[in-house]
């Protein structure tokens, strides 16, 4: 399937969903990377969606009961939107903590916060889950 890239009246997107496993965020990764490129989204920032998409689905694996993950993703002349959804029962969405030095882990929203431009966090209301969302701006195309 050919995708033309964007024209500044067009947005292009791609929804998929994957089970909540640890596999998924590699097939996340990849289906991401694959479609920015077809979009002719430029390197660096299909590079930086890429990894911004990769934490957004692990903290989604790892931090919630979802049993599956919606990701999406935009692109327009402007932008790269990336949102990961889950389906968990958690009241409280993510949010970015404090690692120390010799952790392992507790630093994926901090690097979304200094790759993307903005980030946040979306609730459903009355519904269970949450929407955790990126944009990264796309400058001199």
């Amino acid at each position: 399937m050919h995708v033309s890239p964007p024209t500044p009246q067009s947005q292009l997107e791609d929804v998929f969903q994957l089970p909540s496993r640890t596999a998924s965020v590699a097939e996340a990764r990849h289906r991401t990377r694959q479609w920015l490129d077809r979009c002719a989204v430029p390197d660096g920032i299909c590079a930086a969606a890429v990894l911004v998409v990769s934490e957004l689905v692990t903290n989604a694996v790892v931090h919630t009961d979802s049993e599956r993950i919606s990701c999406r993703v935009r692109a327009d002349t402007a932008q790269v939107r990336l949102e990961v959804r889950d389906s968990g029962s958690g009241r409280r969405g993510p949010r970015q903590r404090s690692a120390g030095p010799d952790a392992e882990n507790g630093r994926g929203l901090l690097l979304v916060g200094s790759m993307a431009d903005a980030w946040g966090v979306a609730a459903p209301g009355h519904s269970t889950g949450h929407t955790v969302w990126a944009t990264l701006r796309i400058t001199g195309g």
